[in-house]
């Protein structure tokens, strides 16, 4: 590409160097030929003035004529004011024609000298003609015309032009040199900018040309390279934007399926006793009771399962608002532990609370800090054996930026989540044992609540466990105010 772009240019620049010649030739010969002629008719004039003055005394006849003629080497020819021809130094006056309309000897009969470039009547050849009066005065009676032919003048225009055409040419020979170099340089550039444009509409976005500031070439070469780079990041967030719609329609579809399976077990069950007692089994009194327990169970499913959707409804729809303040953080802890120690007692776990900084607040919307402590609570309870200990509590840690935060854990003394399980476990609907958490009434929901609202106050929430070593939850607050609005909060929690 790079050798066709050079030799187009070189054609260009060739082109253009002839037409200059040929200019140059036309404007050269052209102030030649009237160069020459200008000075062949001053000398013819001046001749022609000595030669009247010499033969002032005398006549001259056609004998005369013909000696003056190869002493001058010009054509001499004497016309009288009639326009007859007297006398020529090439011809006998009685064969040729009159001269009166001739326009070298109207202007010297008048007493001027007249000059006139012409093919000749006689001998069929081009000449200049001088013509000047013989006498003084503005009628002279004759006049004598001097010419001489145009071919020695011809040959020097062409032997100027020659000469003028190889001074040129050698003159426009290192012009040629370096404008080839100049070409060669440009078309290397222009191959450049053309290959990179195929990159681009090959869609090679990442390509860039060489970086140069030079010239209109330099200036389009960072235009195109800023072009590529805008193309390179739209193209880029188009397909972050295409994995993440594909991922939402993902996280859609499994949500309206778990959703639907959730929702069909409990109403299976409420649906099928209800008929069961509708046929006669209300007035079973072994299993009336019994039946109507069991619906009443299913529909606080239902209820917990609805009341958690709902929540991650408005998190995601960013609704949800957050009333951030102070709070002393032992006291709204131990709010919640008591809450949830009726529920422990049934099983007699114990839910201790380990002492942190006296004076110690936290910086949070504390209705979000009771869902996410009764949810992990609620958790352990369910997964402690009876008899088991769930114990809570809170420190102080610093984040490398320097801000400060409190670290908050619900550790439990149950069977412990399995490795695999642990980076899926804040997923919607995720069990570790599916069967067993529909037995204890679970939704699924729960943990994945617990993450949202833990980072919609700027915070992150972690496990860690080990096989039959229990579980520890622990979950961060800032110290003080992080910052984030109140009306939009919650879309942080959005992953």
């Amino acid at each position: 590409m790079t050798a066709r772009i050079f030799l187009k240019v070189i054609a260009v620049i060739v082109c253009l160097a002839g037409v200059a010649l040929v200019a140059a030739d036309l404007l050269a010969s052209g102030v030649a030929e009237r160069f020459l002629v200008a000075h062949l008719t001053s000398s013819l004039q001046d001749k022609g003035r000595v030669l009247i003055r010499s033969q002032a005394s005398g006549t001259l006849d056609q004998a005369r004529i013909r000696i003056l003629a190869e002493a001058t080497e010009a054509r001499l020819t004497v016309v009288a004011a009639d326009g007859r021809v007297l006398a020529d130094s090439e011809a006998a006056p009685a064969s040729m024609e009159n001269h009166l309309n001739r326009p070298e000897f109207q202007d010297a009969l008048q007493g001027k000298v007249g000059s006139v470039t012409r093919s000749s009547r006689t001998i069929g050849i081009d000449f200049l003609y001088v013509a000047v009066p013989m006498e003084p005065g503005p009628n002279p009676r004759y006049a004598l015309r001097l010419a001489m032919p145009l071919k020695a003048v011809n040959e020097d225009i062409r032997a100027i032009r020659a000469r003028i055409l190889q001074s040129v040419a050698l003159a426009f020979l290192p012009a040629v040199l370096i404008a080839g170099i100049i070409a060669r340089s440009m078309a290397g550039r222009l191959s450049s900018v053309i290959a990179y444009a195929g990159e681009l509409a090959n869609g090679n976005f990442q390509a860039r040309l060489p970086s140069s500031t030079k010239g209109e070439l330099g200036l389009l070469s960072q235009k195109l390279n800023e072009t590529g780079a805008k193309l390179e990041r739209t193209v880029q967030q188009l397909q972050t934007e295409h994995a993440e719609l594909d991922r939402l329609e993902r996280v859609r579809r499994d949500f309206v399926i778990n959703v639907s399976h959730e929702l069909r077990t409990p109403l299976a069950s409420i649906q099928g006793y209800a008929e069961t007692l509708i046929d006669g089994a209300l007035h079973d009194e072994k299993n009336n009771l019994r039946f109507l327990n069991i619906i009443r169970h299913n529909a606080e499913r239902l209820t917990g399962l609805t009341a958690d959707l709902l929540t991650l409804s408005r998190l995601e729809l960013r609704t949800k608002e957050f009333r951030f303040a102070a709070f002393r953080t032992g006291e709204l802890l131990g709010g919640v532990i008591d809450t949830i120690q009726p529920i422990a007692a049934r099983k007699n776990i114990s839910i201790e609370q380990e002492d942190g900084p006296a004076d110690s607040e936290v910086f949070c919307d504390s209705e979000a800090f009771y869902q996410v402590v009764s949810n992990l609570l609620d958790n352990a309870v369910k997964y402690t054996p009876q008899n088991g200990t769930i114990t809570t509590g809170f420190h102080h840690i610093a984040r490398p930026d320097g801000s400060a935060w409190i670290e908050f854990y619900v550790r439990d003394t149950g069977m412990g989540i399995p490795v695999d399980d642990q980076s899926r476990l804040f997923e919607r609907f995720y069990r570790v044992d599916k069967a067993r958490s529909r037995e204890l009434g679970g939704t699924g929901l729960g943990l994945s609540i617990v993450k949202h609202l833990v980072r919609a106050h700027g915070g992150d929430v972690r496990v860690e466990s080990e096989i039959g070593a229990g579980a520890t939850f622990f979950f961060t607050l800032p110290v003080d105010d992080s910052g984030i609005p109140e009306h939009v909060a919650a879309s942080a929690a959005i992953a």
